[in-house]
């Protein structure tokens, strides 16, 4: 589970180029050289990384300033040849950007309106720097303070304080999941972003139910009394309502935009292997989805109700009431039916010794387990900052071996299949500051068509053209042109180009042969 930093991670960490490695067990240099010998990255993989509201660029300092820290930091996702981000767009029943509903962020933004619009800024970055970029949002999580006094003005939940739509509790206050007008104050909210911005997928985090505590009981009661709606156990009640939320805001998305991804992120476990229980657990003692947070995962995805699930398997290879290992087969095994990204944690990923070789840490047994198993399409890094400053040299690691290619991302077949038209009028020629590479975007009828992107390959003469060697791929770009790398031209090669619409489906290439 994502929880809330103890202070906030300051933003020069995520931009600093600076690379600070954290004691043995370590990558060491010369591991990172043997594996790279005989690793060959994935052609196309979910690599995403969380950004969370902590680590925004403040607004507050201006639209330039903030397009300038915003521009470094995508920038500096895409170096290590990341193709996602999933940025905190809504934490606290809050926005940052202009909204309707929800008061501005009182992180990024300080409360108040900077006189710009933030998200449109990181949109428009996150795409320059070749990058998808999902809106993640807290849809119930309304404050981690049970003080109603610290809400802000306009916090739509200081309307609906006393009524059914707000669970109080001493760790926070929240949207009731069971109430209709919640769900559709959260639908409303993604429809402003969705009607505002052309983000590529709608990110929800493992917020549902509140977190329990111990000795306190969710106040719900007397709502379940009066709409239990025939279910007898409220704990399936509970879960019935999660339900009906997921299934209508993955309905509502697909029938605004049929092109932008809905993915949750819930929490690790999702139920505890026990006697008398039929559904599939793994074997595991911690917090479950299904039985504690009333998140029933494993239905959403067979009903195909989500487009990709990111569990958050924070833990070590070994853990004792969470082995990383067992949780990553059991949701290979029991939730591939859809693109499963896994959800990693940089900083105890190389803090904890590889169980076969002690002086390393477990990021290449991990990398190791999430290539090799059925459904997994990627992971998605937490949090973005521990890998910029390289901890336990994991951003060299991504540099060096596991993203030394780029990739594209996956299909999703499910929500479209059909490719774009390749592109035209394939050229190389010569510019005042180098030799490019020029294409003219296809034609396209439907929106669903239209190139976005394109991929560029490279072959040495007499080599084999095969698109699905990653080795290949050189970039994965917006523009329609790429400078190329001219020598002395006395070299041959033949590019590919490709184009890719917004579900990464690949039309034919072209080619062109050159000396460089």
């Amino acid at each position: 589970m994502k929880r809330l930093f103890a202070c906030i991670v300051l933003f020069c960490l995520l931009c600093s180029c600076a690379r600070i490695p954290a004691k043995l067990p370590e990558q060491t240099s010369n591991s990172t050289t043997e594996t790279s010998a005989v690793y060959t990255p994935k052609p196309d993989e979910i690599r995403a990384v969380w950004i969370s509201c902590y680590e925004l660029p403040d607004a507050a300092q201006g639209e330039e300033k903030f397009r300038e820290r915003a521009e470094e930091m995508f920038n500096n996702v895409a170096d290590m040849k990341l193709n996602t981000v999933f940025v905190h767009v809504r934490a606290f029943a809050d926005a940052v950007y202009p909204s309707k509903l929800f008061p501005w962020s009182k992180y990024s933004c300080k409360g108040s309106d900077p006189g710009f619009d933030p998200l449109k800024v990181m949109v428009e970055c996150a795409h320059r720097a070749g990058l998808k970029i999902h809106a993640w949002i807290n849809p119930f999580r309304v404050s981690s303070s049970d003080n109603i006094d610290s809400l802000p003005q306009g916090s739509p939940a200081k309307k609906l304080i006393g009524t059914d739509a707000v669970i109080q509790l001493k760790n926070g206050i929240y949207f009731d999941p069971a109430s209709t007008d919640v769900h559709a104050l959260i639908y409303d909210g993604v429809r402003e972003i969705l009607d505002g911005y052309e983000v590529d997928g709608i990110h929800i985090d493992d917020y549902f139910y509140p977190y329990p505590v111990s000795g306190v009981q969710i106040p719900d009661q007397a709502t379940y009394r009066a709409h239990s709606n025939g279910i007898a156990d409220i704990k399936d009640w509970r879960r019935y309502n999660v339900n009906q939320f997921i299934e209508m805001l993955h309905d509502s998305i697909r029938a605004v935009k049929p092109w932008v991804k809905f993915g949750v992120s819930p929490f690790g476990i999702y139920h505890n292997t026990r006697g008398g229980s039929n559904l599939p657990g793994s074997k595991t003692a911690g917090l479950q989805n299904y039985d504690d947070l009333y998140a029933d995962v494993l239905y959403w995805i067979n009903k195909g109700w989500v487009d990709y699930t990111v569990p958050q398997l924070y833990w070590e290879i070994g853990h004792r009431t969470a082995d990383y290992e067992e949780l990553i087969k059991w949701w290979s095994r029991f939730a591939g039916g859809r693109p499963l990204i896994i959800g990693q944690d940089v900083e105890r990923t190389v803090r904890a010794a590889d169980k076969q070789n002690p002086r390393r840490n477990q990021m290449a047994a991990k990398f190791a387990l999430q290539r090799s198993l059925r459904g997994i399409q990627g992971s998605c890094l937490w949090y973005s900052a521990a890998v910029v400053r390289n901890e336990g040299n994991y951003a060299t690691a991504l540099e060096k071996v596991y993203h030394r290619t780029p990739a594209l991302q996956p299909t999703f077949h499910h929500i479209d299949d059909k490719a774009p038209r390749k592109p035209r009028k394939v050229k190389a020629m010569w510019m005042p500051d180098g030799y490019y590479l020029f294409w003219t975007a296809p034609k396209a009828k439907k929106e669903m068509d239209v190139a976005r992107n394109y991929a560029i390959y490279r072959f040495k003469k007499d080599e084999k053209i095969d698109l699905f060697n990653a080795e290949h791929l050189v970039a994965i770009t917006p523009l329609t042109l790429y400078k190329l790398p001219y020598d002395d031209g006395k070299d041959k090669y033949t590019y590919v180009v490709t184009a890719l619409d917004r579900l990464q489906n690949e039309s034919k290439g072209v080619k062109e042969k050159l000396k460089l």
